[in-house]
């Protein structure tokens, strides 16, 4: 028998298992949940709050300056002007001129946190961490949260030196840490002022001529001095200065001297309304507006 080839086998369809495999299509992460955002953007800004104390350990020149310049102003203010200057209704000069000297810090931070915006912000800075993977609003969140502990630190050394020069809160704990808590909180809202105006400047030069103009305001106050002697347009503008109501308060809270005459203003009628009313108001235009400049600056 004549052997034959074997003929060659038909080839057959490849099977599912030797199949090449199909490209895998990248997943559509799901949107963000109003509370996620709210996370994601307290998480970036808790990251930049470190990223502004890291950077203060690095250089301390300029928190030095901001500790040792509330200090300063407690002993030069409270001596020079103590001997010369009658507190209404009677008592110590010094005691009448902390409030004032909280309230006036608290003001003039907005100097400084826009300086530091705007330095960030024609340094680059600002356009590093708009190309990272980050909540755009972390940015505002955490320059405004650093400038809180900052004023913590500024506060409490300034606080120590009042102890040292003869104040004292004289209506107890809780009424101090009131007082306290109104100036952190209309601080708080301040920092977004001053964020705003550094983003919207166009680097740390303009800020810094910007700065004389803080010290009319402050001064333009009940800080210092009483107002009744003033002229009657000049305290106007003064009792209506959020400046005095915070120092009004604080002076209540703290049970320091200080009358407020019976035909005053409302806000030193009512000088807690009168913060708790500014602060507010501060926020509610100044948080949406500092986020959407920063946001704007980026496109």
């Amino acid at each position: 028998m004549t052997m034959h080839p074997t003929a060659p086998r038909a080839s057959t369809p490849a099977t599912a298992s030797s199949a090449v495999p199909a490209p895998a299509v990248p997943a559509v992460p799901a949107p963000l949940t109003g509370m996620a955002r709210v996370r994601w953007t307290l998480a970036d800004g808790l990251t930049l709050v470190g990223r502004e104390l890291s950077k203060m350990r690095r250089e301390p020149g300029g928190l030095i300056g901001a500790l040792i310049f509330p200090a300063i102003m407690v002993v030069l203010f409270g001596y020079v002007f103590g001997s010369a200057i009658k507190v209404p209704g009677g008592g110590d000069y010094r005691e009448y001129l902390m409030p004032g000297l909280f309230s006036m810090v608290t003001f003039t931070s907005v100097m400084v946190l826009a300086m530091q915006v705007a330095t960030d912000a024609s340094k680059g800075v600002m356009d590093r961490f708009r190309a990272m993977p980050m909540a755009r609003s972390a940015v505002p969140f955490g320059q405004t949260g650093s400038d809180i502990v900052t004023g913590l630190l500024s506060l409490g050394l300034m606080a120590v030196a009042g102890l040292l020069v003869g104040w004292r809160a004289h209506r107890g704990l809780v009424p101090a840490v009131e007082a306290f808590a109104l100036v952190f909180l209309m601080r708080y809202a301040l920092s977004w002022v001053g964020c705003f105006l550094g983003l919207l400047a166009k680097d740390e030069k303009t800020v810094d001529n910007m700065v004389p103009l803080m010290l009319p305001f402050t001064m333009l106050s009940n800080s210092f001095v009483p107002t009744e002697g003033m002229p009657a347009w000049l305290r106007f503008l003064s009792e209506w200065n959020p400046v005095s109501a915070l120092t009004a308060a604080s002076r209540h809270l703290f049970g320091n001297p200080g009358t407020v005459p019976d035909d005053a203003a409302w806000p030193m009628a009512h000088p807690i309304a009168a913060v708790l009313l500014w602060s507010v108001a501060l926020l509610v235009v100044f948080v949406p507006l500092s986020v959407r400049t920063y946001q704007r600056k980026g496109r």
